[in-house]
């Protein structure tokens, strides 16, 4: 009588080492996938615009209503640190500095991800479970290019202009604290504001911006276009865009910070 076949193989290193570089496999063959699909055609454009509108349009309110306390926040809370050395006309410039170089990208990428990247490892999820997906390839149409290389691009295009509306709006929060409290003028303000900000810091600004949103939208499309275990895996993935998402985001913010610095050190 022969024995019984192993069920299962043995791991080359361990399980979880294995895993962890099978994981990070798929992650790289899934990057490269959308940088090869989004250079060849067809070119899903009314897709792209559709989910622009979906991540730009429809996320205003939220940033607007965050950006704008952000703004006053950050002015309230730096008012009596600067007011001990007899500086509170220096509040424009330093929230100037605050919002352009740091919290505007930071914030906004954060809502994004809890908003847009919930909301698409979610979509993907449940068109996986449903087998939407394994419909769309049946039916001679690509859907990684359809649902993933659109949503991706999306996401990439519109933090940043989200990122500089959200600065923006915090400006004009900022302002109307200072201006209630040290009757600053609008011109004075913008004087201040602008005066401080230069050129590296905007450029800084928009290419974190980039990167966040490519992040986001990667991780989402990722984690629900992969997603497995029936109704369960959509709650996952919708969890693990979020989380993953958020935590790539500071990670990124941190690298940026290195480089920048370094930059303006030279």
């Amino acid at each position: 009588m022969n024995p019984p076949s192993e069920s299962t193989e043995r791991p080359l290193v361990s399980k979880r080492i294995d895993d962890t570089l099978l994981s990070l496999y798929n992650v790289f063959t899934f990057v490269g996938r959308f940088f090869r699909d989004v250079a060849l055609p067809p070119y899903e454009g009314r897709e792209i615009i559709r989910q622009c509108y979906e991540v730009g349009v429809r996320s205003l309110p939220l940033i607007s209503l965050t950006g704008f306390i952000t703004g006053i926040v950050f002015t309230n809370q730096s008012r009596p640190s600067l007011s001990q050395f007899g500086a509170t006309s220096w509040l424009p410039s330093l929230v100037s500095i605050a919002l352009v170089r740091a919290i505007g990208p930071l914030v906004t990428a954060l809502i994004a991800a809890g908003r847009v990247g919930s909301n698409i490892g979610a979509e993907l999820s449940s068109m996986r479970v449903t087998e939407q997906i394994d419909a769309m390839e049946v039916s001679a149409t690509n859907p990684f290019k359809f649902l993933v290389v659109s949503r991706v691009l999306a996401t990439t295009f519109m933090i940043p202009v989200l990122t500089m509306y959200a600065i923006c709006v915090g400006f004009l929060g900022s302002f109307l604290n200072v201006s209630g409290n040290e009757a600053t003028s609008m011109q004075s303000f913008i004087s201040e504001v602008f005066n401080t900000i230069t050129f590296l810091d905007i450029f800084s600004s928009v290419i974190k911006s980039i990167v966040f949103g490519f992040t986001i939208g990667m991780v989402g499309c990722y984690q629900g276009y992969n997603s497995s275990k029936g109704t369960e895996g959509v709650g996952k993935a919708a969890n693990a865009s979020v989380v993953t998402s958020m935590f790539l985001v500071f990670v990124e913010e941190l690298l940026s910070l290195q480089i920048v610095s370094a930059i303006r050190d030279m």
